[in-house]
């Protein structure tokens, strides 16, 4: 580094207007043509970080006193190759433009109005990080140098502060908000630059300093780059030459502000739109995109790269989809990041601990190349369908944005607008175009969907495209007109066969015993019949339906309600010494738990115990405590969707979850009479008929 600052002053008093010298690599001769000469010209052709170059030529100069028959040889070739292929410099222009990307977003997507908010809040708050003007801090004895400087940047549109020493710089410092880049001269009173630096590595170290001073020598040149400059000039200094050490401090700020922030989690069910939305954040901003499937990784070395200890030895899947995109910076999405394997290979999970930590990936280390390769560049977003089954640590490094099913209309409006267009031309009926009206769309959705995605609903359109361009076909062949409507549920029937799925609470009589809860699982909303039966025993609660812990607790503790409060209920005290009774849930070989069953079972004994009918288009949930209070649940959306499909009208919620309901679309809520709970005793006359209407149980 001596020698190259000696090169730069000694070039500097002929030349001043060329800041540096490219490289100190020497081009072989021109006689020298073998592999080791071509790949030394690629070397010194090839714009590469300082560490990277000195790496490749050691790599090179042990290459020339290895065998070329050796597997040794072939792998230090592919070695060098690969490092010359990396875009090390080269960057995308990011574009921040928040209205671009609202019209991009309500374009491509209907509906998941909350996940694009959030996204366009984060985008906005980068936009409005970029439009802000660039501080700069100029520290400098001499008042001519400093007014001159400040007058110049000024004029360039940075917001510019003066000090007089060091210390006057610290004090501005302490007492202002951090600054984007710090000019400041060598030999000063009270404080001189090399104190500041050393200051500022502690109580700044982002900061980016730049130098000048007319004191100029090496070995001062050497002891500021050391201690963390990031440019040292000389005065009288070019104005060129520092604009443009100024300028490349910004771009890299720039960039790096961009990258900083939370890494976005897309959790939810399967075919919301999680995939999709993350293309649209990359084109939104300009970048690349990249979709790594992480879906059963199970070799970390997969991530990381592997060791240069053999010939098939390759880098991670980051840096390869970085040279297959050409730039240093593309978004990457790590799709399906929970169903990442682990075996005795190592746990990919714990490499995704420092790949996506702001303050980590920034010095991360591929095995293969053994350089820092700076993921700190790249915009990473992630996708998991049961964000649960993630480690916590890897949790917390995350911001989760949870993706909701779809309702009926929304569903609807993404086939008119997006599926049926697109089925249409992949099955040749742009010259038939038949149309599918509503009301057909809706059958689809209710009877042979019933999913929180719309990759079912595609695949049902798709089945009777095909179906529509077999009759096209027939009719072209045939030389009549083409008509193919499809607008009665008569003629989804013929194409889709009969329904798979009805409105079971709608459909069903009202009976004892039996009522209708709603629930979550890993991917939707459901219904479930909570139903109980009573005989002859003593003491025994049967539990069956493969109910797991939380369910079993939930029915104990309801069962404990009653029989405390057996007065008010109007049932006998002793009916558990000469009964036996059974919950059972239905479906027994899918596994069931949770907490949002617990009023539902105790109003199934209820209505048990005393022989009054369920209304089975009202519905409820939320868990017990023991002095009958409805507790909050999660999953709001997801219930009320599954209470549409089943055809429920009214809808019995813990009063807590009022304000969540409040959120949802309007054409959601309308569907149903809405009745918050705060007690169980409020639940009892919404869903049981009253006591002249009961029936003997049996």
């Amino acid at each position: 580094r001596e020698e190259r600052y000696a090169m730069f002053f000694k070039k500097r008093s002929a030349k001043p207007e060329s800041p540096q010298e490219p490289t100190t690599l020497v081009p072989p001769a021109a006689e020298d043509v073998g592999p080791l000469a071509q790949l030394h010209q690629k070397i010194v052709k090839t714009d590469l970080p300082e560490e990277v170059a000195e790496q490749a030529e050691s790599e090179l100069k042990k290459l020339e006193k290895t065998d070329s028959v050796s597997a040794e040889y072939t792998i230090g070739i592919n070695y060098i190759e690969t490092l010359i292929s990396i875009p090390w410099f080269a960057l995308s222009t990011d574009n921040l433009d928040i209205e671009r990307a609202e019209k991009m977003f309500s374009r491509h997507h209907y509906g998941l109005d909350e996940i694009k908010d959030r996204i366009l809040d984060f985008l906005a708050a980068k936009t409005l990080r970029s439009l802000a003007k660039p501080r700069m801090l100029i520290v400098d004895d001499e008042s001519i140098a400093q007014e001159n400087l400040r007058h110049y940047f000024t004029k360039q549109g940075l917001e510019v502060m003066t000090a007089d020493n060091g210390k006057d710089a610290l004090e501005i410092i302490a007492h202002h908000a951090s600054f984007d880049i710090i000019l400041t001269d060598l030999k000063m009173d009270q404080m001189d630059g090399l104190e500041l630096l050393d200051h500022l590595s502690s109580i700044a170290p982002d900061t980016r300093v730049i130098m000048i001073t007319g004191y100029a020598t090496v070995p001062s040149a050497v002891d500021a780059l050391h201690r963390g400059a990031t440019h040292y000039l000389a005065k009288p200094v070019d104005l060129d030459e520092l604009r443009a050490a100024v300028n490349e401090v910004l771009q890299h700020n720039k960039r790096l502000d961009l990258t900083k922030g939370p890494v976005l989690c897309f959790t939810g069910p399967p075919g919301t739109g999680k995939t999709s939305i993350g293309h649209n954040v990359a084109r939104a901003i300009g970048r690349e995109f990249v979709r790594i499937s992480m879906g059963g990784l199970k070799d970390e070395a997969e991530l990381r790269g592997h060791r240069r200890t053999y010939v098939g030895a390759m880098p991670g899947r980051i840096v390869n989809e970085i040279r297959r995109c050409g730039v240093m910076n593309p978004c990457i999405m790590l799709d399906e990041i929970d169903k990442i394997g682990q075996d005795f290979r190592g746990d990919p999970a714990a490499v995704l601990l420092e790949v996506l930590d702001p303050e980590q990936n920034a010095s991360i280390i591929d095995h293969y190349l053994e350089v820092p390769n700076h993921h700190s560049k790249v915009k990473l977003i992630t996708t998991a369908n049961e964000p649960e089954k993630l480690p916590q640590p890897l949790l917390d490094r995350m911001e989760i944005l949870e993706f909701s099913g779809y309702s009926v209309k929304e569903k609807t409006i993404i086939a008119q607008n997006h599926l049926i267009p697109e089925q249409l031309s992949d099955n040749g009926l742009l010259e038939a175009t038949p149309t599918f009206s509503d009301k057909v769309l809706e059958a689809i959705i209710n009877n042979y969907t019933q999913e929180a995605g719309i990759r079912g609903l595609n695949r049902e359109i798709g089945k009777i495209c095909r179906k529509l361009a077999r009759i096209a076909l027939q009719q072209r062949s045939s030389d009549r007109a083409m008509e193919l409507p499809v607008d009665d549920e008569s003629d989804i029937v013929s194409f889709l066969g009969p329904p798979r799925y009805r409105k079971e609470a709608a459909e069903g009589a009202d009976t004892v015993g039996e009522v209708t809860a709603l629930v979550c699982t890993k991917y939707r909303g459901e219904n479930m019949f909570d139903d109980t039966r009573m005989m002859p025993g003593k003491t025994q609660l049967i539990l069956t339906g493969s109910m797991g812990d939380i369910l079993q607790e939930s029915a104990q503790t309801a069962l404990s309600y009653i029989r405390s409060n057996t007065d008010r209920l109007k049932i006998e005290s002793d009916f558990f010494e000469r009964l036996d009774l059974h919950i059972h849930l239905p479906a027994g070989a899918v596994s069931k738990d949770g907490p949002s069953a617990g009023a539902a079972i105790c109003l199934a004994l209820i209505s048990l115990l005393t022989g009054r009918l369920v209304r089975r288009t009202v519905a409820i949930t939320g868990e017990l405590s023991l002095t009958g209070q409805i507790l909050p649940v999660g999953g709001i959306r997801e219930k009320f969707l599954a209470a549409a499909r089943a055809g429920v009208t009214k809808l019995l919620i813990p009063e807590k979850n009022s304000e969540e309901v409040e959120c949802l679309p309007e054409d959601t809520r309308q569907q149903f009479t809405i009745i918050p709970l705060t007690q169980l005793d409020e639940a009892i006359d919404h869903l049981l008929h009253p006591f002249s209407d009961h029936v003997t149980a049996g």
